[in-house]
């Protein structure tokens, strides 16, 4: 398979990764749909899903690195987004003095910033350990 086929290939897998991994993570807020909020302005909605999304591709590009088949970027896209989910009910858990999904309805920055950053920082621990 040439390397241009291949890579767009790769793009489409990445696209339904992502299109399939923002779809349960807007199944797991319950406050809020997330592109009303992002279309209404809410920067912490749209910082907390865009670190999904840099977090989901961080994801499959280290399964691209380390992939011999296609499949294989498939399988770690869809495991990379089930971490995700954990990582996202994990952090609600252990902000035991808040909602995190409340204080991003809110519009809470601060909230969006932390959510943002803990999805690409798993992430990169995540895409480390595939091998």
């Amino acid at each position: 398979m040439g390397p241009f086929l291949l890579t767009f290939l790769y793009f489409i897998i990445a696209i339904v990764v992502v299109i399939i991994g923002l779809f349960v993570f807007e199944s797991l807020t319950k406050k809020y749909k997330d592109w009303d909020e992002i279309k209404n302005g809410n920067h912490a909605v749209a910082l907390s899903i865009g670190g999904k999304i840099i977090g989901i591709c961080i994801i499959l590009a280290f399964s691209v690195y380390h992939s011999v088949k296609l499949s294989d970027t498939l399988i770690w896209g869809a495991f990379g987004v089930l971490l995700q989910m954990i990582a996202y009910l994990l952090f609600e858990v252990f902000t035991r003095k808040f909602s995190v999904e409340e204080q991003l309805h809110k519009g809470n920055i601060a909230v969006g910033i932390v959510t943002f950053c803990v999805s690409v920082g798993l992430a990169f621990v995540i895409g480390a350990s595939i091998t």
